[in-house]
């Protein structure tokens, strides 16, 4: 009952001084709102990072060649060279189809997919009279498109001997046949089109039309996008003139169940010790996209932690101001507080009176800075062009740490009510 009738007369209170009350929650308020709009803004970009790499691939390892780091080469010669040292890259020094084969019968359960893609031009133009359309020619390998999964809207997937024969065929999103055929995906079909990639020219059949998805992070909306026009992965090797009779990167996806930490070292291992333990000057390198995302969540959670802890400092500076705002408000009341100690009022009574006072204060500056935190960070992720994600976590925080301040920085004031002596309280004028 003490406890609520205490509420209603610090409630009382800030109602009979409402422009000193704004005033006193105002460092509440701003720091609250600061911290909030930080979490939610930092937040939203997690939720962001998480989705876009969930997209390019969560469960990938992106496996390469790489120079060895050792101190020392020594050539197969007996050539010795110091750190530093780099031998141009030959055919032995390629991953082969035959060493992936063995990788993929040696962990056929946690092997998905093996992902190669060859670019053979990012500035392509494809025309026909007045018409144009920006393309990008890349080659994929079977699992590529059975993995990447576009939806087929007329034609016909990649056969075994378009890959095997790198024929010159080609599948093109519906937004160039619509940039060049107007829309008809049928009359698309079976038609070549000439590609111009800086003043060299390709020439492709048309064998199936695909839906155009926008790529993740592409701002704006453009009426003549890039779009991917995709061919057989070796007939980009043909485009290109690579004669190499292996890879030196490709992407690894893993099934589900795979713990990708773990299998990142096995597929290292895998290599390093069968296939490139006597090799020279290189070994094959794997990185994990789980870890990578963990890296860039722990960055971000970082940074935001940081900003926190800036905003938070205004926290302290509102704390300071209820302390100052109690003790005024003390000195005003000293003669209310002797009446109470002269009627059988208790220390503790005196002292839970000013601290509720002050906890009431700091919880009502502490709702409206979540309020206006959230309303900030909204918009701030919406111009952004993303959906916010308000941390409920943060809130609740939030408002325990309203009521931290409140009892920390009114412990002082209201110890310092409790002592007065209820004589000299009395004759306070």
């Amino acid at each position: 009952m003490l406890f609520t009738e205490n509420i209603l007369v610090a409630l009382a209170g800030l109602k009979a001084n409402i422009m000193r009350s704004l005033l006193t929650m105002l460092g509440i308020i701003i720091g609250i709102a600061s911290v909030i709009a930080i979490m939610t803004v930092g937040n939203s970009i997690t939720l962001i990072v998480n989705t876009t790499m969930q997209d390019l691939g969560a469960n990938n390892l992106e496996m390469g060649v790489m120079q060895k780091t050792a101190d020392s080469v020594t050539t197969d010669s007996g050539t010795s060279y110091g750190a530093g040292y780099v031998r141009e890259m030959t055919d032995k020094d390629m991953i082969t189809q035959e060493m992936l084969d063995a990788f993929c019968q040696e962990y056929p359960d946690d092997v998905k997919y093996v992902l190669k893609s060859e670019n053979v031009g990012d500035k392509g133009v494809v025309s026909k009279g007045s018409k144009s359309a920006n393309v990008r020619i890349v080659g994929y390998n079977k699992d590529q498109f059975e993995f990447k999964d576009n939806k087929l809207i007329t034609g016909r997937q990649f056969l075994n001997q378009d890959f095997e024969n790198a024929k010159k065929v080609c599948l093109v999103t519906d937004k160039l046949v619509e940039r060049i055929y107007g829309g008809d995906n049928e009359a698309a079909l079976g038609q070549e089109i000439e590609v111009n990639v800086g003043g060299t020219y390709h020439t492709y059949y048309i064998v199936g039309v695909y839906e155009y998805v926008q790529e993740q992070f592409s701002f704006g909306v453009s009426d003549n996008p890039t779009t991917e026009l995709v061919i057989p992965y070796e007939t980009a090797r043909y485009e290109n003139h690579n004669q190499n009779k292996g890879d030196y990167y490709f992407t690894i996806v893993t099934s589900v169940n795979t713990n990708n930490d773990e299998f990142a070292t096995k597929a290292r291992d895998f290599f390093n010790v069968n296939y490139y333990s006597r090799n020279d000057a290189y070994e094959v390198m794997v990185v994990s996209m789980a870890s990578m995302m963990d890296s860039m969540n722990s960055m971000i959670g970082t940074i935001q932690l940081a900003l926190s802890v800036i905003a938070g400092i205004s926290l302290v500076v509102g704390g300071i101001g209820v302390m100052n705002i109690m003790l005024v408000s003390i000195t005003e009341r000293t003669k209310e507080i002797g009446t109470r100690k002269a009627l059988g009022a208790t220390n503790g009574s005196i002292r839970l009176q000013f601290i509720t006072e002050s906890v009431v204060i700091c919880l009502i500056g502490g709702i409206i800075g979540i309020i206006l935190g959230v309303i900030l960070g909204t918009v701030a992720v919406k111009v952004m062009g993303y959906e916010a994600a308000v941390s409920i976590q943060s809130i609740i925080i939030a408002v325990g740490f309203s009521m931290a301040i409140g009892v920390f920085f009114g412990y002082y004031p209201a110890n310092k009510a409790a002592k007065l002596n209820p004589i000299d309280a009395l004759r306070y004028e």
